[in-house]
This record gives C-alpha cells, structure tokens and sequence, in this order.
C-alpha cells in the first residue's frame, strides 16, 4: 500500500512539473514583433540608432497614449531623461559589441536632426518624416528608434522588497526609403516572487534568486530584444503593413 501511494505521488510530481514546463514554454516572453512568414528579404547593414526616448516626462500625467509610428495604444508613466540616456548607452555598448552593424551613434543622429530641422523651417515634424530623413542623410538601412513607457525603481534590497522593479520599453526598426516599420519588439515586465508566479521561472533564475534593480531588469529586457532584432537577411519574414 506504500509503495502505491507512493508511486502515485511520484507520478502526480511528474506530471504536475511537466504541465509546469509547458506553460513556461508557451508563455515565457511578452515581446512582440511585427513579422509574418512569407517570402521575403531585407538586410540591415548600416544602422542609425537614435537613442530611448520617455514616452512621458516628469510632471506630465500618466495615462494612455499612442506612438506616432507603429500606432500602438500604450499605458506610459513619467521616465526622467537621465534613464533615458542611461538605456541609450546601455544599448549602443551592446551594438557595438554585437559587431553586427555598421553603426551611427545617437550623437550623430541627434545632430543630423538639428540640421535637418534648422535648415527648413518648413519640414514635417512628423517623427516617421523625420527619422526617415535622417536615415536618409547616413544612406542607412534602417533607423532603430526606443521609447521607455514605465520606470519603477525597487523599494528594498537583493532578498526583501516592499516594491519590486518594473520597466517597460519597445525598439521600433524603420525602413528610410518608405517609411515601413520592419520591426517592433516591446519589453514589459514587473518582477514577482517564484511562488507567485511560477511561469517567471526564467527571470527568477537570471536574476539569481534575487530581487533586481530597475537597471537589472531592463538588461534582460536588452538582450531579449537584441536576440529578436533582424540585422542579416532573412526569408520568408515579411514586416506587417
């Protein structure tokens, strides 16, 4: 009879941790992007990197809004400059790491907006007509644009916290020529004990058991995206119109 019962709960374990590991396989990530399979190509070889940009800026009100270039509707709250600036370093370094592009930095870009935006007073400010010109002005393949819609530092330390960290951004690859958003991947996530949420296995185990800071956090979310984002050409990948 031991034996039994202790046979079944073997069983009812494994089955228990298999369902488990199913689930964290089908819903391990909440990055989207913009592609379809279909026959398809395009290659990325120079790269004009704009920097993150806030959605919202401190004293603004948090609440929806819709970007300007993929159309997309999303809740954004006040991210100070300075996060912003740190992303855009952290970002670039990556890049530059990475060796996968021929890249313009976003001091370059931020200058050639300058230029672009004195020199004819009658430019369309629009955000796509003006990435797309600068785009242009470097003969680039494609101009990676990031907006931070939520920063929320933790309240507390490594194993304690009376607030856990939370981010949330998207990187936008926009095609000069036309206009065309080749891709868009988006990063949201708020960290949670393993116990709460047992699909966040992952992060718990990047983060090593501990709660991360908002910067920790946002660096998963880097590397996510900078495994998604396309730089040689691809088949059967088609951006979605």
């Amino acid at each position: 009879m031991i034996q039994k019962v202790g046979k079944n709960l073997s069983l009812f374990s494994m089955t228990f941790l298999f369902l488990v590991f199913l689930l964290i396989s089908g819903c391990q990530t909440q990055n989207k992007t913009f592609l379809k399979h279909k026959t398809f190509f395009f290659k990325v070889n120079r790269l004009v990197f704009t920097g993150f940009k806030p959605a919202l800026l401190p004293g603004d009100e948090p609440g929806l809004i819709r970007d300007a270039i993929s159309g997309a509707v999303f809740m954004a709250e006040p991210v100070p400059e300075r996060v912003a600036d740190m992303m855009t370093d952290l970002l670039f370094e990556k890049l530059i790491a990475d060796g996968e592009y021929d890249l313009i930095s976003p001091d370059q870009a931020m200058g050639a907006i300058s230029i672009i935006v004195d020199s004819d007073k009658n430019f369309d400010l629009k955000p796509l007509s003006l990435f797309q010109e600068v785009g242009k002005a470097f003969e680039a393949d494609a101009v990676l644009v990031g907006r931070l819609y939520r920063w929320r530092e933790r309240i507390g330390a490594d194993y304690g916290v009376q607030r856990a960290s939370s981010v949330a951004f998207d990187l936008q690859l926009i095609r000069p020529a036309d206009g065309a958003l080749l891709w868009r991947g988006r990063f949201d996530k708020t960290q949670q004990a393993l116990f709460d949420n047992l699909l966040d296995l992952a992060t718990f185990l990047r983060g090593k058991g501990r709660w991360m800071t908002a910067e920790k956090l946002a660096m998963i979310g880097l590397e996510d995206l900078m495994n998604k984002m396309p730089g040689m050409a691809r088949k059967d990948d088609e951006p979605e119109r």
